[in-house]
């Protein structure tokens, strides 16, 4: 299997890489690293220092920021804590008026508002689009999901995330923090 460094993963993330290379990465099986160097990666684009955890988006990222798992924008706003639904924290424009919806859809491709409206989810600091949901009127705001994290590093990862104290609890692996990738042949 081939190992790509954290330059060609930064570099994929970023859209630079050419089509055919992109789809070699993706379409391969993937290194036992591969999270921690996007990770990386992700981390030098961003202006903060806070630990990324997990990205969310393009530009949405759940971090490590004085002890408190919180998500944050690329541009640093932060939403609040990552156990409750960011969209409720970001500047929302609903479109769902013909002339609205003729914005993003050609005449002939657009929806009735009626039956659908289409929600963008901006934030409030930088205003970066960073997601949008098409649904009915009136639907509440869509969660997309919410990860167990503390399992996905332990059982996924091989490595515990720390708590609040820098301490990390064991795991059945006998792991501690996670600093190094796991090793996949023990």
């Amino acid at each position: 299997m081939k190992g790509y460094d954290r330059k060609t993963i930064g570099d994929l993330l970023e859209g630079a890489l050419p089509w055919q290379q992109t789809k070699q990465i993706m379409s391969s099986y993937k290194d036992d690293d591969r999270f921690l160097k996007a990770l990386a990666a992700h981390q030098m684009r961003v202006p903060w220092k806070a630990r990324i955890l997990l990205p969310l988006g393009e530009n949405l990222y759940i971090v490590l920021k004085e002890g408190q798992r919180v998500v944050r924008c690329s541009c640093g706003f932060v939403f609040g804590d990552a156990s409750r639904n960011w969209k409720l924290g970001a500047v929302v424009l609903v479109r769902k008026t013909r002339q609205e919806l003729e914005e993003i859809y050609p005449h002939a491709d657009v929806c009735d508002g009626n039956w659908m409206e289409l929600r963008e989810f901006i934030c409030p600091s930088c205003a970066t689009l960073l997601e949008v949901e098409a649904c009915a009127p009136g639907y509440p705001i869509v969660e997309d999901f919410r990860p167990d994290l503390d399992a996905f590093y332990s059982e996924w990862l091989g490595a515990p995330l720390e708590d609040a104290s820098g301490e990390a609890s064991p795991n059945e692996h006998g792991g501690s923090s996670l600093s190094q990738p796991p090793d996949r042949n023990t």
